[in-house]
């Protein structure tokens, strides 16, 4: 593993996993392969610009022509795909592009591997695939998968075309599927960094339903760690969990949130529930715990430590949140915030 294609390296997760690679790594060289949507920014990467042993591509996933000049042209060895539409809400507006990016986009990057012969294919999957996860269970890699919102049923989708690859042509794959990821450069239509630049302006936080749904807010650094530990020490043709073995009420989360920043839990609304939306996750990390991995965060910390970052760093986040944000905002909470 010497030359990584970092698909969706723009976006959260992936620009943060560049930013740990080349950082651990520094003898590797990674091409940042992305189509720079809404979510994507080249801000992320800005801390890496101008180092000699990353590149970027502006490219689309599903694109197979330029996927394979890619490849060729940089002598890639491995790709990591990150790229996906990944927002639950959105994939409710529009399924069509989730449906694009994370299956048939994936099925290109699959085909590229195999036809090129690469070293290593690796899958950012989700524990969303799982679906809803009743009070005292938790998901095990070899769980019958069961997503219950469009976004979830592409990613579920893409990993089931991953493993068919390799049983079917022998190409070397391995999945990881995280739980909810929060820190530095999360667009903010997201919970987290939506509550924490809501509270900074005082605005109100739009809670979902009664705010007890279950999550795991890992920090995405851990998150980067595990994926770095399965590409080198990682079993061929496995899926590995990559959670907190910790839960959080959504409303704890944003009341951690708000004594962060010194903010007022008056700013709690609580507002129609989204259609499908899962009541708990939670994710058995037994299996990657084996391979040595465990998470530095607990979620309480995670959502500090985010809240802190976005509060240190308006540059970054009063770009994003322009008028197309604006536009998002008002179609998605205009009416609940109104309670209608």
């Amino acid at each position: 593993m010497k030359n990584i294609m970092v698909t969706g390296g723009a976006g959260f997760i992936g620009s943060n996993f560049v930013l740990y690679m080349l950082d651990k790594h520094p003898d590797y060289n990674i091409v940042v392969y992305d189509k720079l949507t809404y979510a994507g920014n080249l801000d992320n990467l800005l801390a890496v610009s101008d180092e000699p042993s990353y590149r970027f591509v502006k490219g689309d996933i599903c694109d197979r022509l330029t996927v394979e000049e890619t490849i060729k042209k940089y002598d890639i060895d491995t790709i990591v795909n990150f790229a996906a539409e990944t927002h639950v809400d959105r994939s409710i507006m529009n399924p069509d592009a989730f449906i694009q990016t994370s299956v048939y986009g994936t099925y290109v990057l699959l085909e590229a591997a195999r036809k090129l012969r690469l070293e290593r294919y690796h899958q950012i999957s989700t524990d969303e695939v799982y679906g809803h996860i009743p009070a005292g269970q938790s998901s095990v890699e070899g769980d019958k998968v069961e997503p219950r919102s469009p976004y979830a049923a592409s990613k579920a989708s893409a990993d089931l075309m991953v493993n068919a690859y390799h049983i079917t042509y022998g190409l070397p794959v391995t999945i990881t599927r995280g739980s909810n990821n929060i820190g530095p450069f999360q667009y903010p239509e997201k919970v987290v960094p939506l509550f924490t630049t809501n509270a900074i302006d005082s605005k109100p936080l739009p809670v979902y339903g009664d705010g007890r749904q279950m999550r795991e807010y890992q920090y995405v650094v851990d998150h980067c760690e595990a994926i770095d530990l399965v590409l080198h020490k990682g079993a061929i043709g496995e899926i590995y969990n990559v959670g907190t073995g910790e839960e959080m009420e959504n409303l704890t989360m944003v009341e951690v949130l708000l004594d962060t920043l010194g903010k007022s839990r008056g700013l709690i609304r609580h507002v129609a529930d989204r259609p499908g939306h899962d009541r708990r996750y939670s994710l058995n990390i037994g299996k990657i715990r084996a391979l040595g991995w465990q998470p530095r965060h607990t979620p309480a910390e995670a959502v500090a430590k985010t809240a802190v970052w976005y509060r240190d760093n308006e540059w970054w986040w009063r770009k994003v949140r322009n008028r197309d944000f604006d536009a998002y905002y008002e179609k998605q909470y205009g009416e609940r915030l109104k309670g209608k």
